[in-house]
């Protein structure tokens, strides 16, 4: 409060999901307190990791993109940014889930129960948000009325930099009924009924969306990405008329662009451009272009995926409905947009129907990321392979028009929670090893290069792995009464369950492995704990199916005594952030086996890289830069290229070639298809076998006998501990690059036009002169 931020340009990370988890140990890391809050709570006669065990997780947030906004949140605060976050404040998180005789069924997830001590509601900055209505035009302009209106109520959550006294914001939005919702029901006497309509009002903020990469067109969900932008433009706008207070005359937004940057986290938060010109245009009366002109320098958008059933595509029907005024100014955007290419193009009418905002096949829909396309400055996928399918295949039309606007930002991860906070043994490792410098700056971690031939390092980074995985041991045998045994390799396959992410690979892999067992008990093996979790989506059957299986070939390989402790397979139940911390720093192997070409950039492969796992994948999202960084050589790489992959969509894939070449492919395929799982419904996976047949669009059979070849490999080498160890000791030190702190240090620059700042201002507690030298440093930056 006592440095004026006026010069200040700002952040705001818009998004529907921030996948937060637990806040209290992170908190205290950040703010240095653990040892004396450990202590204290000690001289209570208590334990603080069973305080620790007691908070919920904040799951507002299905998977990658959502815990990706929370460890920017962190790496912002954390380099000293005026950022913000803005999103909704779900009643009900991403759904418990339990698997019941081997099925997943959903519950619902009741974090504020007990409520919640991190936010801080501000009532005082609670907001209107317009929907429905119809538009009147005059000769001041458009006017949107007869609208229903819902209030945005504002919860605070302080978010800590690391050790630098700086705290940021995340502001998340609540739905509230106005008082005088439905009047008009209060006149009629229906007093009760009036009331409870206000729920519907309310609902807008009751749920998240539980999809991941998929696009689910419901007006509910339209109506939260709307709620999020209305609300929180109009609190950025607040925020900048206040920064203008002292100069005379009507506010000029001119330099509107240099004091705010939005950042759209996928096309979810895309009304945000259409509600900025109708602010622009409607209320402040600016001309169009002018308005256009700004919105455009003002926002940047973040592609998170390829796939083509996860982009949004808005039908126009629903928006003429819900949002009649921002359909109109899309409609506009797209006519100047369409002009542009029709000067450039004359007569290209593919290219005109390509490129529009509007799609016209199969009913009428907006394209979400082409109106973000068109009203950024910058557009950036999350690695450097996913950023060049865009530029050169999904959005090609658009990087051939503005080559300049595309760029990357590959991804990273927050070493304060992926490291000091789940690994404390490796972090303090580290820090005698090389300083404690690293937390702020990851790149320091090749430092640890130097010690890879070091006996006694090795022994010890060796030594926190096991205790790691006797931790994680504890904690398997306790909730699911099975034996671990603690000399196997920990083989840990943890994401949403999605076709495209091959669960089903790694399935056709324990199978083989039990085959080869029950052929040759005698054989020397490899001990494997194969450890599988994450949700499906509610509605995606095949994704159900898919855990069913698992967890059907678990059932056969867990209770059958010639297999005994060579291998184990746990699916891991209600897979989130908070169980992430407790299976990462135990992995000894890291699967991340995607169709090259469809993960975008992947995060989870990031996390276990820092914790010493070594990494069995395919050339596919950040793993190509992992490889880049660390060597080929010391990660487990295998299967087609996106080259391959895209020759064989030219030659056209046949999976029953695979199947009749590869005998012990067939094998696995034939006990999943003739019941060898599922003896009481022999048919129950007939689903999982037609698709693997017929319409494999990840062409899992493909790279099935390269993964096998792998697997054996990675086996191979685990026999041999020293030289395993070593491998995962250059992973971690190659892993500095995939530090949020670097991703965030790139946005900032090349993105935002803002500086990040190592200065650490002085606690409150300080006297005032040091406050001040602080604000005249900064003043001068």
């Amino acid at each position: 409060l006592w440095i004026s931020h006026d010069w200040v340009g700002r952040v705001y990370y818009l998004s529907l999901e921030f996948y937060m988890g637990r806040t209290l140990q992170n908190t205290m890391i950040n703010l240095g307190l653990q040892n004396a809050c450990d202590e204290a709570i000690y001289q209570l006669g208590l334990d603080m990791e069973d305080l620790e065990e007691m908070e919920e997780d904040a799951g507002l947030g299905n998977g990658g993109l959502g815990r990706l906004a929370a460890c920017f949140l962190d790496s912002m605060a954390t380099l000293g940014l005026a950022a913000y976050g803005y999103g909704i404040r779900y009643e009900y998180g991403i759904f418990n889930q339990k698997i019941k005789e081997g099925w997943q069924v959903e519950e619902a997830d009741d974090w504020l129960r007990h409520g919640n001590p991190w936010e801080k509601a501000r009532p005082e900055y609670m907001l209107p948000v317009h929907y429905y209505g119809r538009v009147e035009e005059s000769k001041e302009g458009a006017r949107w009325v007869d609208t229903q209106v819902v209030l945005a109520m504002p919860y605070d959550t302080p978010i800590p930099g690391y050790m630098n006294n700086t705290v940021n914001t995340m502001r998340l939005w609540s739905a509230r009924a106005p008082n005088d919702f439905n009047l008009k029901d209060f006149n009629v006497g229906d007093y009760i009924q009036a009331v409870l309509d206000r729920n519907l009002a309310e609902n807008i903020s009751r749920v998240l969306y539980p999809n991941d990469n998929f696009f689910e067109g419901k007006e509910l969900r339209l109506k939260q990405e709307y709620f999020v932008v209305a609300a929180t433009l109009q609190d950025i706008i607040r925020r900048f008329k206040i920064s203008k207070k002292g100069s005379s005359g009507p506010v000029s937004f001119d330099s509107f662009p240099e004091k705010v940057a939005i950042q759209l986290n996928d096309t979810h938060p895309a009304m945000a451009i259409p509600e900025l010109m109708r602010v622009f245009v409607d209320v402040e009366k600016l001309d169009w272009d002018t308005a256009w002109a700004i919105t455009k320098r003002t926002f940047a958008y973040t592609n998170h995926t390829v796939l083509p059933e996860a982009l949004e595509r808005w039908p126009v029907g629903l928006l003429e409905t819900l949002l009649p005024r921002h359909l109109q100014i899309i409609y506009r955007i797209n006519q100047g947009h369409l002009d542009g290419i029709r000067a450039l193009f004359p007569g290209d009418l593919d290219r005109i129907r390509r490129m529009s905002l509007i799609e016209e096949d199969g009913g009428k829909r907006v394209n979400m990321a082409h109106l973000c396309i068109v009203g950024s400055h910058a557009v950036n996928g999350v690695a450097e392979i996913h950023s060049n399918i865009i530029k050169n295949d999904v959005f090609r039309d658009f990087s051939e028009l503005e080559p300049d606007k595309f760029q990357n930002k590959t991804n990273g991860i927050t070493p304060r929670r992926w490291l000091l906070l789940c690994n404390p043994g490796l972090a303090e490792l580290i820090a005698e090893a090389i300083g404690e410098e690293y937390v702020k700056d990851l790149s320091q971690l090749q430092k640890l290069n130097e010690l890879v031939k070091d006996d006694a390092f090795i022994r010890d980074v060796s030594n926190v792995k096991q205790d790691n995985k006797v931790k994680f041991s504890q904690y398997l045998e306790k909730e699911y009464k099975v034996n671990i045994n603690l000399s196997s390799m920990f083989d840990v396959h943890v994401k949403r369950i999605h076709e495209y992410k091959r669960q089903l690979l790694n399935c056709l892999h324990i199978i083989t492995m039990y085959n080869r067992i029950k052929k040759n008990p005698k054989a020397p093996f490899v001990p494997r704990t194969v450890i599988i979790g994450g949700k499906a989506a509610p509605g995606y059957h095949m994704a159900k199916k898919i855990i069913k299986l698992i967890t059907a070939v678990g059932h056969v390989v867990n209770k059958d005594p010639v297999v005994g402790s060579k291998l184990k397979v746990i699916y891991l139940e209600n897979y989130r952030v908070s169980l992430a911390e407790k299976v990462i720093p135990a992995t000894d192997l890291s699967e991340q086996i995607s169709t090259a070409g469809t993960e975008a950039s992947g995060t989870g492969n990031m996390k276990f890289m820092l914790n010493g796992a070594l990494t069995i994948g395919t050339m596919d999202g950040a793993n190509v830069e992992m490889a880049e960084e660390v060597g080929e050589e010391n990660m487990f790489i295998f299967g087609m290229r996106v080259e391959d992959v895209a020759e064989m969509d030219v030659q056209g894939y046949d999976a029953v070639t695979y199947y009749n070449n590869i005998p012990e492919l067939k094998q696995a395929v034939d006990q999943i298809q003739g019941g060898f799982f599922s003896p009481k419904q022999p048919e129950l996976f007939k689903d999982i076998t037609n698709m693997l047949f017929n319409h494999d669009r990840f062409k899992v059979f493909a790279d099935y006998e390269g993964y096998i070849k792998c697997q054996e490999k990675v086996s191979q080498l685990y026999q041999n501990p020293k030289e395993w160890t070593q491998m995962a000791i250059k992973n971690i030190a190659a892993s500095g690059k995939f530090s949020s702190d670097r991703t965030i240090t790139d946005y900032a620059t090349e993105v935002w036009g803002v500086e990040p700042t190592d200065l650490k201002i002085p606690p409150p507690n300080e006297p005032r002169k040091a406050l001040e030298e602080t604000a005249r440093v900064l003043t001068e930056k």
